[in-house]
């Protein structure tokens, strides 16, 4: 016996027990994979050199193609920034979380906006955290900051599972680099320029009528009316100077660190610490979401790669992104790490076709042969790029046609992770890992949903046993001016109303087919046309039948400025600037 009082062998016993414990534990961590997933904004699936594109430089997103697998039919699951992201997070249709609007307005535009990601979705940070993986979260959110007071953070990325942010609660707009002017141009005009012009009309119209004596005008009507005017003016002044700073900064978890926001290397300052998360968590397994800014407009890049490709401005952005993936890979090599992490690469949408300056330069990417754009459910507004690599677990080089969707990260990176999904509501998205390595030929979606904010565009089905794809419109866009491939008189396109044609049987298309979706077929051209429909109408049918009454997260309560809710660097609220960015870069020098 031992000084315990167990017997020799008992005591052998508990310790072969604890370390086979112990190696299983180990062995358990060993397989669970580093997660980087790169997520780029208003990037065309025609702008990487992988997928065609023979005049941008991407050398570095090519590599990762290269030795991973390329999803050439990957579907956004919403063709706007929130919603999109909002999917991307939690694996399900936005529909679901209350993030999809049925105001005109689909994307939170003010910090100081009251709605967000509820609390009550799971995003896979949340889960990844739950099994010890370090999460972070670098660059855009766009998912709601604050409810109730500017510091109770519902929305905020640190209550939805990220350990770290840093980057911009909102999104990157024209409005916050000076010079760019302004995506709120045509409510401008509407709101203050019309409004103004009425009022000039009026008081003209009652001097000339007083002149010739028809009527009389009391001088207190012809002030209110320049009070008014006033009025008018001195909002739009206050607007224009106030937007940026309120708008535009740079948060390091609840802390703003830097506004309004610098473009200075602003790339290079977030990827600098995208890399430096991954040296401080190389000994444990991490999540790194790096959500670029780049390259939605305003557009920006360094002097070192400002000018230097075919493309003007969003060429430059695009190449210095690139740049950004290959500092990514150079850390991943040099901690040694390449071999136990996945690497996701991916877009929000399609690229922003209508982004044309005043002075006619093109601000927006190519979605390549795919029809439309941002905003809209026409290809070139959903299909994106889709990389994975992890070496040694997915085959190098592979390319995979089937349809997938951005809401499959969720329940891939959740089994990766040892996570069990949440059994209290339905996830959209689909573990793509036996895709990945070829255990099935098939996607597991057999039907994919297409929302236009809160409306349903499309229904896209790939039968099991057909390599057809059929996409069936309910409703398309009405693109201004007529042939144009977009709706470039709004700057986007619209999902309800006068904004689009309705389809009485709905327009069908076999994607497989006809992927630039030029020629709909017709019962003359299909003979399964009635059969296709009616099969897609009823899993639309058994959709709809599973989607639950939830509150409106960008209902226009929820996305108007509220001043309690502003959020300012400065103690007094009288002067939103401060720059802690360059005081933390010079304590570091």
């Amino acid at each position: 016996t031992t000084q315990d009082g167990l017997p020799l062998t008992g005591r052998m016993r508990i310790r072969l027990v604890l370390l086979s414990f112990l190696s299983v534990a180990q062995s358990h961590a060993a397989t669970r994979p580093n997660l980087v997933l790169l997520l780029a904004d208003d990037l065309g699936i025609g702008d990487l050199g992988c997928y065609g594109n023979k005049t941008l430089r991407t050398p570095n997103i090519d590599r990762l193609a290269e030795g991973g697998v390329k999803l050439t039919q990957h579907l956004a699951a919403s063709p706007l920034c929130t919603p999109s992201r909002a999917a991307f997070m939690t694996g399900r249709y936005p529909i679901r979380s209350g993030m999809a609007s049925e105001f005109l307005v689909g994307v939170y535009l003010f910090s100081a906006s009251s709605g967000g990601l509820p609390t009550s979705e799971i995003t896979f940070a949340k889960l990844l955290k739950g099994q010890g993986y370090s999460t972070a979260l670098i660059g855009k959110w766009h998912l709601g900051t604050n409810c109730h007071n500017k510091s109770d953070f519902c929305h905020h990325p640190l209550s939805h599972g990220f350990d770290y942010f840093h980057g911009i609660p909102v999104t990157n707009l024209r409005d916050c680099k000076p010079g760019e002017g302004s995506v709120f141009t045509r409510g401008i005009r509407l709101l203050v320029f019309i409004p103004l012009q009425i009022i000039a009309v009026t008081l003209l119209t009652m001097v000339v009528l007083k002149y010739l004596g028809l009527v009389r005008v009391p001088p207190l009507v012809f002030f209110g009316l320049l009070c008014l005017a006033a009025m008018i003016l001195g909002l739009l002044v206050c607007f224009l100077h106030y937007f940026r700073p309120l708008n535009c900064f740079l948060m390091r978890n609840h802390e703003i660190t830097q506004q309004p926001l610098s473009y200075d290397n602003l790339m290079q300052r977030l990827v600098a610490d995208a890399a430096q998360f991954i040296r401080r968590n190389a000994k444990k397994p991490f999540l790194l979401v790096l959500s670029y800014l780049h390259v939605h407009t305003a557009l920006f890049s360094s002097k070192e790669f400002a000018g230097k490709s075919k493309h003007g401005a969003y060429g430059d952005a695009v190449e210095e992104m690139d740049w950004s993936v290959g500092q990514i890979l150079k850390v991943l090599d040099e901690l040694k790490l390449a071999n136990n992490t996945l690497i996701y690469f991916s877009s929000d949408q399609g690229a922003h076709v209508e982004e044309v300056t005043p002075k006619g330069e093109v601000h927006g990417g190519s979605n390549g042969i795919y029809k439309g754009g941002k905003a809209n459910n026409w290809e070139g507004g959903i299909r994106v790029p889709g990389i994975l690599r992890w070496p040694g677990v997915i085959q190098a080089g592979l390319e995979i046609d089937e349809p997938t969707s951005n809401m499959d990260v969720f329940p891939t990176v959740a089994t990766l992770a040892g996570a069990p999904l949440p059994e209290d509501r339905i996830i959209d998205g689909r573990d793509l890992m036996p895709l990945l390595q070829g255990k099935t030929q098939h996607s597991d979606h057999e039907f994919l949903f297409h929302y236009c904010n809160f409306y349903l565009n499309a229904v896209r089905w790939h039968p099991r046993n057909s390599t057809s794809i059929w996409k069936a419109f309910f409703f398309t866009p009405k693109f201004s001016p007529e042939g144009a491939n977009g709706c470039f008189s709004t700057h986007v396109c619209f999902c309800h109303g006068h904004s689009v044609s309705y389809h009485h049987p709905p327009l069908l298309f076999d994607i497989s087919r006809d992927p630039t979706e030029r020629n709909p077929v017709t019962p003359a051209t299909e003979p399964r046309f009635q059969e296709v429909l009616d099969t897609m109408q009823q899993a639309v049918d058994r959709h709809t039948k599973t989607l639950k009454a939830v509150p409106n997260q960008l209902s226009l309560g929820n996305i108007v400025w509220k001043p309690w809710l502003q959020m300012c660097c400065s103690p007094s609220g009288l002067s939103c600037q401060c720059d802690r960015e360059k005081q933390a870069r010079r304590a570091s020098h």
